[in-house]
């Protein structure tokens, strides 16, 4: 297993102002994607002139603050999903993945209560 992609993301009620406080930072959206695998789920990617990297998920599960997370990218989602169960992860979706055109992910909770975004990008 490879990860391709490693950095914070935020998932949120309401993505607005923590995307103006980015910018204000100096991140620009890179990338928008609405409704994600159909869920209500929409992510915002923001990179700035460094090459640092945040990602903004707004979603509409039952969560009672902001999160924040590890987004991590790899080329095989079974082999690390596998990895991370066996050290105590659960899936925040139970047995199910989010699926979309372009993705498979799901949110992965440590037994200690971090959590990692484990994402697949289908090509």
């Amino acid at each position: 297993m490879k990860i391709t992609t490693f950095n914070p993301q935020i998932i949120t009620k309401n993505a607005e102002p923590l995307v103006k406080l980015f910018e204000e930072l100096g991140f620009e959206k890179r990338h928008r994607q609405e409704n994600i695998g159909e869920k209500g789920i929409t992510g915002i990617r923001m990179k700035d002139a460094e090459g640092f990297y945040v990602d903004i998920s707004q979603s509409d599960a039952p969560i009672p603050n902001d999160m924040v997370s590890i987004r991590m990218n790899v080329d095989n989602f079974e082999e690390a999903y596998d990895l991370l169960t066996a050290h105590g992860f659960k899936n925040y979706y139970g047995d199910q993945s989010v699926n979309a055109k372009t993705s498979k992910s799901a949110i992965m909770i440590s037994p200690s209560g971090y959590v990692i975004n484990l994402i697949h990008h289908i090509k």
